[in-house]
C-alpha cells in the first residue's frame, strides 16, 4: 500500500492540492487520507473511486500503478502476493497489471456479499466475465443472473453493481478501458 499511496501523494502535489483540500473534495478525513499516503490505511474501493475521481484518474489505475513494474522487457508479470487489492463493500479487487499506462486495465473481483451495493457509473467501458459462481447484475436498473462463463460489456455511463445470488463465493475478470493515458 506504500506504492498506492506515494502515487496518491505524487497525483496530489501535481494539482497542488494539500491534504486539506484533498478531503474536502472527496468527502473523507484529512487523517484517513494522511494514513493512505503513509502506507498505513488501506482505502476501500468507494473511496479509492472518491480520490482517483478527485485527482483525474481511476481506482484501478491508481491500483495498477501500486504494482511495481518490471524494470526490463516488454512483459509485465504480476504475482498473486503483488501490492494492488482494495477491499470493496462487497468483495475484494485484485488489480492484475502493473502500471497504468495501458489501453485497459484488466482486475479480479471476488465476492459472496448477497445485498446491493451501490451503483458505479464511469465514463470508461467495461467488460465483465464470471469465473465461477452465480450473481446478480444491476444494470441500470433491470436485473439478469449471471453464471460461470457468462460475461457483459458495459458501455460507459452506466449504472451498475453486483452481488451474489446465492452467498457463495464468485470470481469476476473485469477488464476495463483506461482513457486519456
Amino acid at each position: 500500500m506504500q506504492r498506492l499511496g506515494s502515487r496518491v501523494r505524487e497525483l496530489r502535489k501535481a494539482q497542488g492540492m494539500t491534504l486539506v483540500q484533498l478531503a474536502e473534495a472527496t468527502d473523507l478525513s484529512h487523517p484517513f487520507l494522511s494514513q493512505i499516503e503513509r502506507g498505513m490505511a488501506r482505502p476501500s474501493m468507494s473511496s479509492l473511486f472518491r480520490i482517483a475521481q478527485t485527482l483525474g484518474t481511476t481506482q484501478q489505475g491508481l491500483l495498477a500503478d501500486s504494482v511495481e513494474s518490471p524494470s526490463a522487457g516488454p512483459a509485465a508479470v504480476v504475482r498473486r502476493s503483488d501490492p494492488g487489492t482494495a477491499e470493496a463493500s462487497n468483495g475484494a479487487v485484485q488489480a492484475l497489471v502493473a502500471g497504468a499506462d495501458h489501453a485497459f486495465i484488466p482486475m479480479e473481483f471476488v465476492g459472496d456479499e448477497t445485498s446491493w451495493d451501490r451503483y458505479w457509473q464511469h465514463e470508461e467501458d467495461e467488460f465483465v466475465y464470471v469465473v465461477g459462481g452465480t450473481l446478480r447484475i444491476d444494470l441500470d436498473g433491470e436485473e439478469q443472473v449471471m453464471e460461470t462463463a457468462d460475461s457483459v460489456y458495459i458501455p460507459g455511463g452506466v449504472r451498475h453493481r453486483w452481488a451474489s445470488a446465492d452467498g457463495e463465493l464468485f470470481r469476476l475478470l473485469v477488464v476495463k478501458e483506461q482513457r486519456g493515458r
